[in-house]
């Protein structure tokens, strides 16, 4: 079986070209190709660890974080295709993922799972014990996640508790416990990773139709747009009680402007029929994250 080709939204086209093709098989698995994906879920951890005050005496953390989020991120794109190999290969942007393709085997895609997640758990050692502990439990909703575009049109909400998770555990393990704080800046995670996958689910929308597959862009129809905005407005309502609860100063939310800003020109220069326009808008969510962890930073470390 030849080795499935890069796709047109690989970001490194030429690093991973260079690859021999068994390792470009594997990369192309994790989606090492695509980093926006571990970028993702990665900023809801680093929120949570500069909001806290993390930033003072445990920035080393943060290294961790983004170890663990390109490991788990990897294996969570591994195992989801494993359970959609059949649903992949029914649609044509990811009929050449290389488990639906035939590319890496069923066996290999499982070890190659169990390698990324032993590298999680490397991680996973670093946290004390109630973090460790959150962290843990999120394994039931991640085990279920590839599960919901089957039996609810808005997989992208399971999505956003998934990919929020991290500011569980970095709230928990600055801080020792989980606070309404922490509780808001995860709620607000949810909201922000149901506006961006839905920007992102426009590029299926006819495939999913085909083939059945459920998702929040296609039960919005033709009002994306609204509905997005929806979603961005109620992420940053909720990370503004998060920021008025750890420093309750007028000035504090000032420090959400420029998020908020990026996410309203995601918004007005959305067109759901523009498959291009809505994945750059999608990727631009690495920005969105860094100007919400500028944020988190000014506020959680103002003395």
């Amino acid at each position: 079986m030849t080795s499935p080709p890069i796709v047109p939204d690989s970001e490194h086209r030429g690093l991973v070209g260079a690859l021999p093709p068994r390792l470009r098989d594997l990369a192309l698995l994790a989606r090492f190709d695509r980093p926006i994906g571990w970028w993702l879920l990665f900023w809801p951890g680093a929120w949570a660890i500069l909001l806290a005050g993390g930033l003072r005496d445990r920035w080393a953390l943060l290294g961790w974080f983004v170890i663990g989020s390109i490991a788990m991120r990897g294996a969570g794109c591994v195992y989801n295709d494993i359970v959609d190999r059949d649903l992949d290969a029914q649609v044509a942007r990811t009929a050449s993922r290389p488990v639906a393709s035939g590319a890496v085997s069923l066996r290999a895609a499982w070890a190659w799972l169990v390698a990324l997640s032993l590298v999680g758990l490397a991680v996973l050692l670093q946290l004390h014990l109630p973090a460790a502990i959150v962290a843990v439990a999120s394994l039931a909703l991640v085990a279920a996640y590839p599960f919901m575009k089957r039996i609810t049109w808005w997989p992208q909400a399971w999505l956003g508790m998934v990919f929020s998770w991290a500011a569980l555990v970095g709230w928990v393990e600055v801080t020792g416990t989980l606070t309404a704080a922490g509780a808001l800046l995860y709620a607000g995670s949810i909201a922000w990773v149901i506006g961006y996958d839905t920007i992102y689910a426009l590029q299926d929308v006819e495939d999913d139709a085909l083939v059945g597959v459920r998702s929040s862009a296609r039960a919005l129809g033709n009002r994306v747009r609204p509905g997005v905005a929806a979603f961005y407005v109620a992420a940053i309502a909720l990370w503004g009680g998060a920021v008025w609860l750890v420093r309750p100063d007028p000035l504090a939310p000032v420090a959400l402007l420029p998020v908020a800003a990026h996410l309203g020109w995601q918004v007005a220069t959305l067109h759901p029929a523009d498959g291009a326009g809505a994945l750059q808008r999608f990727r631009s969510n690495r920005d969105a994250g860094a100007l919400m962890a500028l944020a988190c930073a000014t506020v959680g470390t103002v003395l």
